[in-house]
């Protein structure tokens, strides 16, 4: 298939597309007075926009940089106040992942970002594909790796009716067309067009092998997670107090469940983050 495509003419769609729509204000793609991009901010980011809309990361990324600017200061923070931060983007294992990356950046790696995928697939709810994001993202380095919206792009080009398509298949086109003298614009461009895709062209992505619809927020139990979580942002509360809340049978699963994962203790009868 590789040598059936017409590469720069699907690279100048994709530039195209980033020109004229792409979302260039984004908080998280902003560079530092240097030039630079921030490897902590990035991967902030991309552990926010894991399952959560990009409208909805936004507000919550910057209130989250300007309580804890740097790694160090993540690191040094009480999860409470982490997980007060993060309150409102659900999945908050990712605030402990995130915590708990930015401690072995600050006490393994004395406060300098890893730059190797290696290593920083080592760091806590960092896979390949964030790992891979990051090197591009906030080193610069032409890595291949596919997302969610990356995937939607391949898929909507190269694999029209076809199903069960493998990441892996995907990612051999994403190696091939890779811009390799600016990765960073590049990705933008992909996740930007792939965003559009998914809400023009009826989301490529469920012919994907890896596709797997989100199940149902309302009654679920990341639901009853959530609220155990804002409330307790608020105050301690007892059992019966939270029973009073959430009447869910369902309640006491959910704070084992949570104080087993460190998200949540427990002094004397009181709840508390």
């Amino acid at each position: 298939m590789i040598d059936d495509i017409d590469i720069a003419a699907f690279q100048a769609v994709v530039r195209d597309y980033y020109d004229a729509h792409g979302r260039h204000d984004l908080p998280w793609r902003q560079p530092e007075s240097d030039g630079t991009f921030d490897p902590y901010k990035v991967l902030v980011s991309e552990l926010m926009l894991q399952q959560t809309q990009v409208s909805r990361v936004i507000p919550k990324f910057i209130d989250f940089i300007k309580q804890f600017p740097t790694s160090a200061s993540l690191a040094d923070a009480p999860l409470s106040a982490v997980l007060r931060a993060w309150n409102g983007l659900g999945y908050n294992r990712r605030a402990k992942f995130l915590q708990e990356a930015a401690r072995i950046i600050t006490n393994r790696y004395d406060g300098t970002f890893p730059d190797q995928t290696a290593e920083l697939i080592q760091l806590p709810g960092v896979g390949v594909n964030t790992a891979g994001a990051l090197m591009a993202y906030a080193f610069g380095q032409p890595v291949s790796f596919v997302e969610t919206n990356i995937r939607a792009v391949f898929i909507y080009h190269f694999f029209k009716n076809q199903t069960a398509i493998a990441d892996k298949a995907i990612l051999e086109l994403v190696a091939a067309t890779l811009v390799k003298s600016g990765p960073r614009t590049w990705y933008w461009g992909l996740m930007d067009y792939g965003s559009y895709l998914k809400q023009s062209a009826g989301n490529p992505n469920r012919t994907s092998s890896s596709y797997s619809r989100q199940s149902k927020f309302a009654g679920s139990r990341r639901q009853i997670r959530g609220q155990v979580i804002r409330l307790l942002a608020d105050h301690a509360y007892t059992l019966s107090e939270l029973g009073a809340a959430i009447t869910d049978k369902r309640l006491d699963d959910v704070l084992d469940e949570l104080l087993k994962e460190g998200l949540i203790h427990k002094a004397g009868q009181r709840f508390n983050l």
